[in-house]
């Protein structure tokens, strides 16, 4: 992901308008191809080392923004490790100490500081079987600078001009209020493979069927939270490459921009030619989730779960549900939503939409870890299921059956 100082973008009134680059430029290819060499023989390197051989490459000003972008995009494919033979945070600590007291010792008897002797005696101290040169090594080792590559997840010059392109317009969404997007003419999988990215990456969302066979997707950015807001902004960055999968768009962002914050719009659409570095596997299934579903069968009887039920149509908007459970019995069917992040106002309101929409057909699943802001205490109805790491299947199943008369 690339920081707010590496955003190459030019202004044309309110609107923010990224530089994105053309991935098929020779000049450009050949930097992407300089900076790749560094990185395919970084393992065993340092960070700070693979900057020192960037200096001629990336030079101040603005015209260094693009090579630090894409050298940043790089760094991200990279696995660090802090290469040290004795925690750095404890030989620090057992150095400045010896040293403040070989110091004293020196001024009194006026000579100076024997450096390998206060390496020595903390050595002894710790019980540490290491030279002076290997203390020396690990006592700064985990400072990024000196953290040491392990492994490169190399990629083409050209995807990676692909991805830079995409890595501008996520950091701008990373400053966005409130995003709005319209997806048209898309296949039903399609459809609900967008749905299931919002629901992945726990976005606070209202999702409209509009006339064309399209949906409106509204979106709440990251600087419209109290709390949470980094966390939140990745989700909503990680969410725009499942959207660049389909063919056509229109993605329109309030942007807080500056220093000031000062109000900006962002537009993207299909058109734009922003092509999605992530894999389009279909459906996505969060961890938590996939969790619960196998846990389910096993620990719960008398209920059968359906893993990809269908939207809901609401008078308020669509509705996507995580789980259909049908009891085996009576065949009444009540819809399971694991909540992902929420504030007070919108709980309340979706729970007031669902209880008129599908009444005594739904359990909402609330994480207390992914709060986004510290209101006052939230007060539900019977269909909420407030959990603080996972949500337990019998829990779930207990609930349903109260919602449901069964």
């Amino acid at each position: 992901m690339l920081t707010g100082k590496m955003v190459r973008v030019r202004h044309a009134k309110n609107k923010l308008v990224p530089l994105y680059v053309e991935p098929t430029d020779e000049s450009l290819l050949a930097l992407a191809e300089q900076l790749l060499l560094a990185y395919r023989g970084a393992p065993g390197r340092t960070r700070g080392e693979i900057e020192d051989e960037f200096a001629d490459l990336i030079p101040e000003g603005p015209r260094g923004l693009l090579p630090a972008g894409l050298a940043k995009l790089l760094e991200d494919r990279c696995e660090f490790e802090v290469a040290a033979d004795h925690p750095p945070d404890q030989l620090r600590e057992a150095i400045f100490k010896a040293a403040a007291a070989h110091r004293a010792d020196a001024a009194t008897a006026q000579r100076p500081v024997n450096r390998s002797a206060v390496l020595e005696q903390v050595a002894e101290e710790l019980s540490l079987a290491l030279t002076p040169e290997q203390i020396e090594r690990s006592l700064f080792a985990d400072l990024k600078a000196e953290q040491r590559v392990i492994t490169f997840d190399d990629i083409t010059a050209e995807k990676l001009l692909t991805r830079y392109n995409v890595a501008l317009a996520q950091a701008i969404l990373l400053r966005c209020t409130l995003m709005e997007v319209r997806v048209y003419a898309e296949t039903p999988a399609r459809f609900r493979q967008l749905f299931r990215a919002v629901k992945f990456h726990r976005l606070i969302c209202t999702i409209q069927e509009t006339p064309g066979n399209s949906y409106k997707l509204t979106l709440d950015g990251p600087l419209s939270l109290f709390s949470s807001t980094n966390k939140y902004g990745l989700q909503l960055a990680l969410f725009l490459p499942t959207l660049l999968h389909c063919k056509a768009f229109d993605l329109r962002a309030n942007i807080r921009w500056g220093a000031e914050r000062k109000e900006k719009t962002f537009h993207l659409t299909g058109l734009d030619g922003l092509r999605s570095h992530a894999p389009d596997f279909g459906v996505y299934t969060p961890p938590e989730l996939q969790m619960f579903a196998d846990t389910f069968s096993t620990k719960v009887k008398g209920w059968i779960l359906d893993t990809d039920p269908h939207p809901i149509s609401l008078a308020t908007g669509v509705w996507v549900p995580d789980f259909k459970l049908t009891h085996a019995k009576s065949g009444k069917e009540v819809f399971v939503e694991v909540f992902g992040f929420w504030r007070k106002g919108d709980i309340e309101t979706h729970y007031k939409n669902l209880a008129k929409g599908v009444p005594g057909r739904f359990v909402l699943c609330v994480s207390e870890q992914m709060r986004a802001d510290e209101a006052d205490e939230v007060t539900f109805g019977s269909g909420v299921y407030r959990y603080k790491r996972t949500p337990l299947p019998e829990e779930v199943a207990r609930i349903a059956g109260l919602v449901a008369g069964v």
